[in-house]
């Protein structure tokens, strides 16, 4: 006869969590490490209570906004490398709600995230009940289907035997390469407190394999023959490498063969930023180096990328005559796009392959294309020099300026974080990036707001590293609530903000499609009604310092050059505040090496959108679509 234990759904769910793990490569770690929670009417009673009774099983950290609390749980998965993860309950309503942005950037980045927000009562005593959405058509429709098209998996527990399969269903979506991202659990609040006879079984330990699956022979001889027949290749490496951690397979093939390997944001730092083959970000982002590169392949291997747009320019880039692809990736999804030829694998096990077989051909690529790529590299790396240049003096800092002082001070230990305005534009252009997981910007899905509590995840992954989170003013007006959480759990971040009175990013690429930087600045209302005024009285600075943080202000060059230098330093969560010399611009930073494309107004009275439409049309005439 089966042993059993009595114990309510939440109970029950809890103490499943706290007996999973995974393994890859040998190393065994705990799949959900914490529980993130803000607690309310939907999930106080069941996961709340729950919580309590299994605390020494179960950490639990204390959030402020539900959004932010899966940003900290996002942090910290791609931190572990998608190996361990983090959990976050919400209440009914408005907290889940919230957690529909944090879902769709965890999915969009393929990183594994649990949401479990409360639900409405599933037997219905009441009904509606308090922040329950009515749908006059669907009885059995709450605001937590919001979250269906943002999650990778999504159920709704309506009874306590249906936990079981659904939560073995979660935990291999969590664990699967290709399908993981964010899996959500509804958990109606009346079925959390409902008591069930479970079977002993449910909670014993359990050990996910992530899996490494190895490339078919035969796609693996078309591939090498590509490779062999290609006179300008150029590898394109994406976050898959990072996933995989194939960072030292990929330095192998690219030492090897000298291929040259340029990276896409979430691929940044697969090299260090000073190996002979790396030439930097690719894309509207990238590098002069890299997007020449890119424009002459005759071959590009991407290697663990989805080529969004910025990466192809928006279908500009690759514009060889015969232009070809070789697509290394775990997702056969994105291993068939722009119509490559699929190497269907994980991409440590599918490089080293490629190396072993291209080694015992001693294939190499020419001579004269390594120079090539190596005099513009190094000719790449004097225009970094003088954007970063910045003598100990007393002015106020550029944003590239603010890099340059921060690239002097880091080591391979320092962990970056952004994701929204100017600064990754900058950063992918311009940060010589050290160690595989020193450049950490999130532009799958590019949320403002993401980088305070992403910081904490990390952090809370990478306790003895410096961790800093890189906001412009914009973004940290989004979401600078963690601050509390921070100075609580005693996480010793580091923040820089950047302050350039407004949304500079999109201001300049308003001005760029005839927007004319349009409602975009952070300044009064002139006499044209307009947003043209001074500079709003806001003080960041005394907000952070409000929320418990520790706040340097450094108006000069000599001024930051020292407050950054003690944020490193500190043991406690820091800021360092500084307002940038260029506030009506981007940056100053070389500008765009490649397209992105913005549709244009096609029809417009005002001049500065009939030129920007003009030279939109000049651009999208070299689209190409890759068959």
């Amino acid at each position: 006869m089966t042993s059993t234990t009595r114990l309510t759904v939440a109970q029950a769910l809890v103490r499943f969590l706290a007996a999973q793990y995974t393994e890859r490569d040998g190393a065994r770690r705990r799949l959900i490490g914490a529980t993130w929670g803000i607690f309310g009417h939907g999930n106080v009673a069941g996961i709340g209570q729950a919580l309590v009774e299994y605390a020494d099983e179960m950490p639990y950290h204390q959030g402020r906004n539900e959004q932010a609390m899966v940003h900290a749980a996002v942090g910290y998965a791609r931190q572990c490398g998608r190996l361990s993860a983090h959990a976050v309950t919400t209440s009914i309503g408005p907290g889940a709600t919230n957690l529909v942005t944090g879902a769709a950037l965890a999915t969009i980045n393929h990183l594994p995230v649990l949401l479990l927000p409360g639900d409405v009562f599933a037997t219905r005593p009441a009904d509606p009940v308090l922040q329950q959405l009515e749908v006059p058509s669907a009885g059995d429709v709450s605001v937590n289907d919001c979250l269906r098209p943002v999650s990778r998996y999504f159920d709704r527990i309506t009874r306590p035997e249906a936990l079981i399969p659904a939560a073995l269903q979660a935990m291999r979506v969590l664990t699967d390469p290709v399908d993981t991202g964010a899996v959500t659990l509804a958990l109606p609040q009346d079925v959390q407190a409902e008591a069930y006879d479970w079977p002993e079984e449910f909670f014993a330990e359990r050990t996910w394999a992530v899996r490494r699956p190895a490339a078919d022979s035969g796609e693996l001889a078309r591939a090498v023959a590509a490779v062999r027949e290609a006179r300008r290749p150029l590898i394109v490496a994406g976050g898959g490498v990072h996933h995989s951690r194939a960072e030292e397979a990929l330095a192998e093939l690219a030492s090897a063969t000298r291929i040259p390997v340029a990276s896409t944001q979430a691929g940044k730092g697969s090299l260090r930023w000073d190996h002979p083959q790396d030439v930097g970000g690719v894309g509207h982002t990238g590098t002069a180096t890299a997007d020449e590169l890119a424009r002459t392949a005759d071959l590009v291997i991407g290697v663990g990328t989805r080529y969004t747009d910025f990466t192809t320019a928006s279908g500009t880039l690759f514009g060889a005559s015969g232009v070809r692809f070789l697509n290394l990736n775990i997702a056969p999804y994105d291993g068939h796009k722009l119509a490559g030829t699929p190497l269907i694998a994980d991409a440590r096990a599918g490089l080293e392959a490629l190396t072993e077989a291209l080694l015992m051909h001693k294939h190499r690529a020419e001579p004269a294309y390594v120079t090539e790529y190596t005099d513009d590299k190094e000719r790449w790396e004097y225009r970094v020099d003088a954007a970063y240049e910045a003598e100990d003096i007393d002015i106020r800092p550029t944003q590239p300026q603010v890099l340059g002082v921060l690239d002097e001070l880091v080591t391979e230990d320092d962990i970056l974080i952004n994701a929204a305005g100017s600064l990754p534009g900058d950063l992918h252009k311009l940060w010589r990036a050290r160690s595989r997981d020193q450049y950490h910007v999130e532009y799958g899905y590019s949320c403002m707001g993401y980088e305070i509590p992403a910081a904490i995840g990390v952090r809370m992954a990478a306790p003895d590293r410096p961790v800093w989170a890189l906001v412009g003013d914009g973004t940290y007006l989004m979401m600078p609530t963690e601050i509390v959480t921070a100075v609580q759990e005693g996480v010793a971040i580091k923040v820089i903000i950047l302050q350039n009175h407004g949304y500079a990013s999109i201001g300049g690429l308003s001005e760029a499609v005839g927007g004319e930087r349009y409602g975009t600045a952070y300044r009064y209302r002139a006499e044209d009604r307009r947003y043209t005024g001074a500079p709003l009285p806001v003080d960041l600075a005394a907000n952070a310092a409000s929320l418990g943080m520790r706040v340097l202000r450094a108006k000069t060059v000599r001024d930051l050059r020292a407050a950054l230098a003690e944020a490193r330093a500190a043991d406690t969560p820091t800021c360092v505040y500084v307002e940038t010399e260029t506030a009506d611009t981007v940056s100053g930073a070389p500008p765009a090496q490649a397209w992105w494309d913005v549709p244009v107004a096609e029809t417009a009275t005002r001049s500065s959108a009939v030129e920007a439409r003009e030279e939109y049309d000049r651009h999208v005439a070299a689209r190409r679509r890759h068959l």
